[in-house]
């Protein structure tokens, strides 16, 4: 196929890594980085202008346009493709409101009768401070539109809660909700708006530093498989069908029944609560860094299955398979990342990292400098490392981070270290 990939993040050099790998295809990103660019040709245009975007798409002749982040398809991008005629894996914009808005995500969990935890929606000050008397510490505050994976926080800090309301809420609602206690998984569910074809489940780390501890970002690494998923429900495969029945099946019926057809990738964020497995969140695409270690794994039918759901035939695509492996990724920041990164510094040793066995660098901040590589935003690099095992694919990720040098740079050193 000719396909066009829309991002410019560690996430869609995973997609672009993850269909190269099955050959034949013809790749093009827009708008790419500097990595993106060293594999396929890149196009600079806004992918957020769906006019732009379907433009682009017609006079390539792609066969399948593949929507990585979120801003595109709260934008209608996947609606202008398909009005064209390109099929477009993601939701279109009324669908795709399950990640651009929480409260309609609840509305819809609330009606498709999927377990979450409890939520109040407030639009002051004085609401906020009102759910906070009425509910224990700690306390969960979300803003209720996109905000780039900074808009949660938990925290027993009274003040700090507040402050968070503070800075989101001229922006829309906030959502105040029960805190839930237990491990988070992330499933991803490619669909077609009728068929659920669930990925392999993966395990992010949403703090800054070692011990998740410091302040929420959009993820410090992440790995797959999670053994630890078989000493609770008997195998990993017995987690995945539970959460496909009782929460992924459900939510893309009820999408349906209210006119508002899911196609794409449902991401599932969820917590094993002693109570049972919960929702905390739907998102509208791959997530990322869950992505770079879930895609390495997949040993064939990725293209066709992103294919299938965009024209609705996912019952009759080909099974994907799996490689019996492991993957970890670590991810390099810039210093000051998440608030006020610093940009625009080197970044060496990216092909000494590259060309140890079982690593793979995905780009997901950089740009050509003058003085080559450079970082231009807060998460850098993905190191993913493969193996046998996750002891080996996390010893391969720590190696290649080690060869990569970047002043002030950040990266957790316990990614998987408890899996």
């Amino acid at each position: 196929m000719r396909i066009l990939v829309l991002g410019s993040g560690a996430r869609e050099h995973a997609i672009i890594a993850a269909l190269q790998s099955e050959g034949g295809h013809e790749i093009t990103a827009a708008p790419g980085n500097a990595g993106i660019a060293r594999d396929v040709e890149t196009v600079r245009i806004d992918i957020k202008d769906p006019d732009l975007v379907t433009e682009l798409a017609v006079d390539g002749g792609y066969d399948l346009v593949v929507i990585g982040p979120e801003a595109p398809l709260v934008a209608g991008v996947a609606d202008a493709l398909r009005k064209a005629g390109v099929p477009a894996f993601g939701p279109s914009r009324a669908a795709a409101r399950i990640e651009g808005s929480k409260s309609f995500a609840k509305e819809v969990m609330a009606r498709a009768g999927v377990p979450t935890g409890a939520d109040s929606s407030v639009t002051s000050m004085e609401a906020v401070r009102a759910a906070l008397d009425a509910s224990p510490a700690p306390w969960v505050l979300k803003a209720d539109g996109l905000a780039a994976g900074k808009g949660v926080i938990v925290t027993e800090d009274r003040a700090a809660a507040e402050a968070h309301a503070e800075a989101f809420l001229p922006d829309g609602p906030i959502l105040v909700e029960e805190f839930l206690a237990g491990p988070e998984v992330s499933l991803f569910v490619i669909t077609d708006g009728e068929t659920a074809v669930p990925l392999a489940p993966a395990q992010d780390f949403k703090r800054l530093a070692d011990g998740d501890a410091g302040p929420n970002t959009g993820g410090m690494g992440a790995y797959s498989p999670l053994p630890w998923l078989a000493e609770r429900f008997g195998s990993e495969q017995a987690f995945v069908d539970e959460v496909v029945e009782a929460v992924a099946l459900p939510t893309i019926r009820a999408m349906a029944e209210a006119g508002t057809p899911f196609q794409g990738l449902l991401y599932c964020g969820l917590i094993v609560t002693e109570q049972g497995v919960k929702v905390i969140e739907f998102n509208a695409r791959f997530g990322d860094p869950e992505t770079q270690v879930v895609l390495p794994r997949v040993a064939s039918g990725l293209g066709g299955a992103l294919l299938a759901a965009a024209t609705g035939t996912l019952a009759e695509a080909a099974p994907l398979e799996w490689h019996d492996s492991a993957a970890v990724t670590v991810v390099l920041a810039s210093e000051g990342y998440p608030g006020d990164p610093v940009t625009g510094r080197v970044v060496e040793g990216v092909e000494d990292a590259d060309a140890l066995e079982g690593v793979r660098v995905l780009h997901a901040a950089t740009g050509a400098g003058e003085h080559g590589l450079t970082a231009t935003g807060g998460r850098v690099l993905n190191v993913v490392g493969t193996g046998a095992t996750l002891a080996e694919a996390r010893e391969r990720a720590y190696d290649g981070l080690g060869r990569i040098r970047l002043e002030g740079g950040q990266a957790r050193t316990d990614i998987a270290a408890r899996a």
